[in-house]
């Protein structure tokens, strides 16, 4: 390197020859001014007076410090070398690659290493990410060296890790920490720090406790018997964005742990066929109760790793494991206070295989299998022939004239009913089926607020009050309880039904009349009354779940679960179909039947297919008002007659209401 010099460049004190035997030192600061200034403060400094030569050896035979590393390194730093050498960057370096490290690469410049553990130094640990980003923050150079993880620098400085070590943990794990300082492998190969099988030992270099739990539970004992497939680590915690499990984007958080990170296997039919492992697990879970609230991001419900463990996950035939028959109730019990302490806790992942399920639970969803077709088929091909019919023959209708048919008080229920039937109808479905598009909008701040959950609750609520409310005035009022006997079935509902089909098939001429209550309407309300009950006692089962884990064997709350579903679709379907036809579609009170708002329905409709009952009111009309003319016409005194009126109105009004306006018709009160 020298050689393009003479000897005075560097001996400057010699001036003839031959020159003294003696001669004053060569002072390298001379011409390494900066060089020079460098070394006392770097780690080199502890060679002192030998510093230069230590490493560029005699200034005769002076070589480029390209020539020299890592070579001449090594008569310190033996085994660093030998491992560089050995490591992925040593073999790129050997193969000519122009972009691989070299010792300066990553420690700086030779002139200014500093010890590790300073804090300026390029390999201290707050420092790694932007030393190796370097190269590995590089998109390009990624895709040149075929490395197949994408902003793995990025991923880490986001990372749990990587706060924690920009935050001045020194204790936190930082690249070198798990890929190694210098022999850096690829993953694929045995002797790497990341491989498969070297990863619960590279964790455990932290975790120990973790690793040692982990290396006794099933899946660590798979990995210790050589099954590829066995989870490690950054199987279930990832490798660089390996976030707390607090946060949402954690692979670990409670929202994600059961559907993405153990679903990925346990959800895998290759992985299920090729270890004999249960098929039914993920797609049981996220349909239960427990996998509903978690897929809409619950971040307090049960999740797999509330029952089965994090790393101390064990055979359910092993007595160590929380989901073993005898610690059951211990695992439910921890949110489900008492669980299993009447009744032995049963099968946990429960679905419609005929095989799996219990008895109670088959019947329920078998018949409803068969009910709800038929009974939507039913309702399709009876609907569909009526409006047929109606629609080719139904006259035009102009009088105004309406009777009074549906007092105050069946109103009143009936408008409790308006209000929480849709709402129980779609936070119900939202409950079921959070990932719809309809459902998203009630799932924000979920996580926070159980918004679904509540006003579901809360709906169902008002719709008991408004029941409530239906049997006090039945009980009270004595004209109301009247209608309740009429609304019983009779077999001459059963020779209506029969008579309105053949009508409406054209296999008969004569449209059938009815009395105070049809068919349609007895069928839809005692309908919504055995409904409404049904839902009941199944909603406060599901609602009230600790007591009933606690006091009822568990296949009680699967048979409410799979009741109130089916029911509730079933009644979703007849107040769509069923009801919106008999009160809207119907072409006899197309656009609307107004006895729900009003209490009025129209005369000449009444006269159409009930005219019995329609002159039964208009009867009783005419008496009220030859009554009230009687009363008017026996006032003794002309000064009564203002007092006389008023007694004569409000008895009108009264008997108006007891006589002509108590009736109900099912069909305005279903939607209850």
């Amino acid at each position: 390197m020298h050689a393009v010099l003479n000897c005075t460049a560097c001996h400057i004190d010699v001036s003839s020859f031959p020159h003294p035997s003696r001669i004053k030192k060569v002072d390298c600061a001379a011409c390494h001014s900066d060089e020079a200034a460098s070394v006392p403060a770097s780690i080199h400094a502890l060679l002192g007076a030998q510093s230069c030569t230590s490493c560029h050896g005699s200034a005769h035979d002076t070589r480029t410090a390209s020539s020299l590393m890592p070579q001449l390194c090594s008569s310190c730093h033996t085994a660093e070398v030998k491992d560089f050498l050995a490591s992925a960057h040593g073999a790129a370096r050997k193969a000519g690659d122009p972009r691989s490290p070299t010792c300066e690469t990553c420690h700086g410049s030779i002139h200014k290493i500093v010890s590790a553990s300073d804090q300026a130094s390029p390999v201290a640990k707050k420092n790694q990410p932007a030393t190796c980003g370097g190269c590995h923050a590089d998109p390009a150079f990624l895709a040149s060296h075929q490395i197949p993880f994408a902003h793995p620098v990025e991923s880490y400085q986001a990372s749990v890790h990587g706060r924690a070590v920009a935050a001045g943990n020194n204790n936190a794990a930082a690249c070198s920490d798990c890929h190694s300082a210098h022999a850096i492998y690829p993953a694929q190969n045995a002797r790497s720090t990341i491989n498969h099988w070297n990863v619960p030992g590279t964790c455990a270099t932290c975790h120990t406790d973790i690793a040692k739990t982990y290396r006794a539970s099933v899946h660590g004992q798979a990995v210790a018997h050589g099954v590829f497939d066995a989870p490690v680590c950054t199987d279930c915690h990832g490798d660089h964005a390996i976030l707390a499990p607090q946060n949402p984007d954690s692979l670990v958080n409670p929202s994600r742990v059961s559907l993405v990170t153990c679903g990925r296997c346990h959800g895998d039919t290759r992985l299920e066929a090729r270890y004999n492992l249960p098929a039914d697990r993920v797609p049981t879970f996220a349909n239960s109760f427990h996998g509903l609230a978690a897929r809409a991001g619950s971040q307090s419900v049960a999740n797999c790793a509330s029952c089965h463990g994090v790393h101390n996950i064990f055979r359910s035939s092993d007595p160590r494991s929380t989901v073993n028959a005898t610690n059951l109730s211990r695992t439910c019990g921890a949110c489900h206070t008492g669980a299993g302490k009447t009744f032995a806790i049963g099968p946990v992942h429960v679905d419609s295989n005929p095989h799996n399920e219990e008895a109670a639970v088959r019947f329920i969803r078998q018949s409803y299998w068969v009910l709800i077709p038929l009974t939507i088929g039913f309702m399709f091909f009876h609907h569909g022939l009526d409006f047929s019919k109606k629609f080719r023959t139904n006259r035009a209708r102009t009088s105004g004239e309406k009777i009074p048919r549906m007092n105050i008080h069946f109103r009143i229920a009936h408008w409790l009913t308006v209000l929480s039937f849709p709402a129980l109808v779609v936070t119900g479905f939202a409950l079921k089926y959070p990932e719809s598009w309809w459902a998203r909008p009630m799932l924000i701040g979920e996580g926070r607020f159980a918004f679904r959950g509540t006003v579901h609750r809360v709906a169902a609520i008002v719709l008991l009050a408004s029941v409530a409310y239906h049997v006090a005035h039945l009980v009270i009022r004595r004209r109301d309880r009247a209608h309740w006997r009429e609304m019983l079935p009779n077999f001459d509902d059963m020779s209506n039904l029969t008579g309105t089909l053949r009508y409406n098939l054209g296999l008969s001429e004569t449209r059938p009349v009815f009395g105070r209550f049809s068919y349609v309407e007895k069928i839809e309300y005692l309908a919504f009354l055995w409904g409404t009950l049904v839902m009941a006692i199944t909603g406060f089962t599901l609602w009230f779940n600790g007591f009933a884990l606690r006091y009822l064997p568990k296949w009680v709350s699967d048979a409410a679960t799979a009741l109130h579903f089916y029911e509730a679709v079933l009644a979703t379907c007849a107040i769509a179909i069923w009801h919106m036809y008999t009160v809207i579609f119907d072409p006899d009170v197309y656009p609307m039947d107004r006895a729900w708002l009003d209490g009025n329905v129209s005369a000449e409709h009444l006269r159409h297919t009930r005219p019995a009952y329609c002159a039964e009111l208009l009867a009783c009309e005419q008496q009220l008002a030859a009554e009230c003319e009687r009363e008017a016409a026996q006032e003794p005194e002309r000064g009564d007659a203002k007092e006389s009126e008023r007694r004569v109105a409000k008895k009108n009004g009264e008997q108006r209401t007891e006589d002509t306006a108590d009736s109900v018709t099912a069909d305005e009160f279903s939607e209850r």
